[in-house]
């Protein structure tokens, strides 16, 4: 068996932890701690990164990734701000509505000593635009990626749904990736706020790579599949059908399934299939992090052995 392969890395999910307030009830989730929540299900060591209030939520939220196997010891707490919390609303097809408070203890993320031994040993690393929209936890983030090694893979999962972003921190996360994921509505915005001109979606992802010297971007489409671009390769892929519970958390999934198969040297059509999988069994469930229960067990097996 190939040892890359087989061989467990360590996984990091930087930025926010909010639980997604659910029309019938609470989930744990924010980009970041779906990806290590996930990346953890599929095997992988992984971590979180995050901040959380010293109240009630802070804790079950802990005790809900130390059920899943996800490392606590990287979770701050804050004696000051709450535990992250945003308002979900599920439309007819599924789609999730955001709305998230603001003023939360990920908002303020520290560099500890801790953290820093924790970027020097990350194999891969999950960040956002979300997780940077206050000045303390962008510095922090900025920081712990310049801290990462450089064989580290670094995943800028691009959110450009909220207010919070500017060309500034786009441009500054772009330089420090090497793997970008974003859908096609948001490619369009980036590509606009960057001055980048083309006609198609490949043309626009290959100057983003040339620009910032990017390895691969991912472009999902929801039940349309996804676009991987890198240099020299395009792989297409056109997606499942299933039956939605919701969308959170599906991209995700991706990112995570995506990572876990890069740093393994899978190949773009494994990666592509694996990723697309996970994506859309994920929007089979409710929340972005299903229960680790057997059948959870047996879809995470399906997706490794694609890698």
């Amino acid at each position: 068996m190939d040892e890359k392969r087989d061989q467990q890395y360590l996984f990091v999910g930087l930025g926010e932890l909010i639980w997604d307030l659910l029309p019938d009830g609470k989930r744990l989730g924010g980009a970041p701690t779906n990806f290590a929540y996930l990346a953890r299900l599929l095997g992988n060591s992984a971590a979180v990164a995050t901040r959380v209030g010293d109240d009630d939520m802070g804790r079950e939220a802990r005790n809900v990734l130390l059920c899943a196997g996800v490392l606590t010891d990287y979770l701050q707490v804050d004696p000051d701000h709450p535990t992250g919390t945003v308002g979900v609303e599920i439309d007819a097809r599924g789609e999730a509505h955001f709305k998230v408070n603001e003023n939360s203890a990920w908002d303020y993320l520290e560099l500890s000593p801790t953290w820093e031994e924790l970027a020097a040993t990350a194999d891969v690393i999950c960040f956002g635009t979300l997780g940077q929209r206050k000045p303390q936890a962008r510095e922090t983030v900025n920081r712990f990626l310049e801290l990462s090694r450089p064989e580290a893979l670094r995943l800028f999962d691009v959110n450009l749904r909220h207010s919070f972003f500017t060309k500034e921190m786009l441009s500054r996360s772009l330089a420090a990736a090497t793997v970008v994921k974003l859908n096609s509505a948001e490619l369009t915005t980036a590509a606009r706020i960057l001055d980048l001109h083309a006609s198609d979606e490949t043309t626009l992802c290959r100057q983003i790579i040339t620009r910032y010297g990017i390895e691969l971007v991912a472009i999902t489409k929801g039940a349309q599949g996804s676009l991987l671009i890198t240099d020299s390769e395009e792989v297409k892929h056109s997606g499942y059908r299933v039956r939605v519970a919701d969308t959170i958390g599906c991209g995700d999934a991706f990112a995570a399934a995506l990572a876990h198969c890069r740093v393994r040297h899978a190949t773009l059509d494994e990666s592509s299939e694996a990723a697309n999988s996970l994506g859309a069994w994920v929007a089979t469930c409710t929340g972005a992090t299903p229960e680790a229960d057997a059948s959870t067990a047996e879809r995470m097996l399906q997706i490794r052995l694609r890698c």
